[in-house]
């Protein structure tokens, strides 16, 4: 092993050991924070005018009844063995809610990433092509103005222009509601090409283009404003002049030189845009009715059902700190003049 893989080695077993902290500390804030919110998961269930021989009985069978440091002991001690509970309201297993909807919410998140990566480069590259001009302050603009909505306000603006005035798409779900999906791995899209089903891919698809769209033009202008500013920071280097006074053509200096190095910071944004993408989706799922995660959590939240909100939050905590830990081994990998 050379000594800069074992150095990128040392810093990838690093990284892995504080995730198991990273984790404990979010589930601790998770377990604190729904205790001291105001509202009751029984009177969630039960209704306020349940008399209180029910009461007492469905928090004994919820184990409400105990100290909150007793609730807290077996809470931990379940994330230990792996087990993130049952419901409180429906008595299913937090796993089993969470890895069904999950599919949905990866399932928008890739598309929406790839849309915003799609509208965002062309627009940063445009932009520093026509650096000074109209154009320029125009794309400028766009990329500012795009991450600056809100997003559930962004989704009702869509969802009023394509679906209400033109009708060209549907206004919300996932799926067409009168017909049955394909069920082999929860991402509708795959598994439409697996069981090679052309209507189920075109369903799939035209249920998904507008949140994805959206979503991703909303994210765009972090990508537009990222290369529009590492792109300009790269071409007035001193490889770049260097490479102009040897008579290398603009476009091969853009994409062999500059551009490359350009992308190493994006990467590195890349990984607060899934971060934002997942703290965001949560008002933008309800708003198109997308049975995702973020969707669950809300009706967990209103339900009171702490186990399947704590769940939620741990499940998608470990995929953003992993996510995280794969864009900083990358980017140590590809950057050697990354510190350890």
């Amino acid at each position: 092993m050379s000594r800069d893989l074992k150095k990128v080695f040392n810093y990838s077993i690093i990284k892995l050991t504080l995730i198991p902290v990273s984790i404990w500390i979010i589930s601790t804030l998770v377990f604190i924070l729904l205790r001291i919110a105001p509202g009751d998961p029984v009177d969630a269930i039960l209704g306020i005018n349940a008399n209180e021989v029910a009461r007492n009985i469905l928090r004994e069978e919820l184990g409400l009844n105990e100290s909150l440091f007793n609730q807290y002991l077996i809470y931990i001690n379940n994330l230990l063995h792996l087990n993130l509970g049952l419901s409180l309201s429906t008595q299913e297993k937090v796993l089993d809610i969470v890895l069904e909807a999950l599919p949905a919410s990866l399932e928008l998140g890739f598309f929406s990433i790839i849309f915003a990566i799609l509208i965002g480069f062309p627009l940063g590259f445009f932009g520093l092509r026509n650096k000074g001009k109209k154009s320029d302050y125009i794309s400028r603009v766009i990329g500012i103005s795009s991450y600056a909505i809100p997003p559930f306000w962004g989704a009702m603006l869509a969802q009023l222009i394509f679906s209400v005035c033109f009708r060209i798409f549907p206004i919300g779900g996932r799926y067409p509601i009168f017909k049955d999906e394909p069920n082999i791995t929860g991402f509708l899209v795959l598994d439409s090409l697996l069981s090679n089903n052309i209507d189920s891919l075109r369903d799939s698809l035209y249920h998904l283009a507008l949140p994805s769209i959206t979503l991703g033009f909303l994210l765009s202008g972090i990508f537009s404003r990222s290369l529009r500013i590492n792109l300009d920071n790269s071409y007035k280097s001193d490889y770049v002049n260097a490479a102009i006074c040897r008579g290398i053509s603009r476009r091969n200096i853009i994409i062999n030189h500059a551009l490359p190095n350009a992308l190493l910071p994006i990467l590195t944004i890349s990984g607060l845009t899934i971060a934002s993408l997942a703290g965001g989706a949560l008002l933008f799922e309800v708003t198109f009715s997308w049975p995702g995660i973020a969707l669950r959590l809300h009706e967990a939240i209103s339900q009171r059902d702490y186990n399947v909100v704590q769940g939620i939050v741990i499940v998608t905590s470990l995929l953003i700190v992993s996510l995280n830990l794969l864009v900083d081994i990358l980017i140590a990998l590809l950057d050697p003049r990354i510190e350890y």
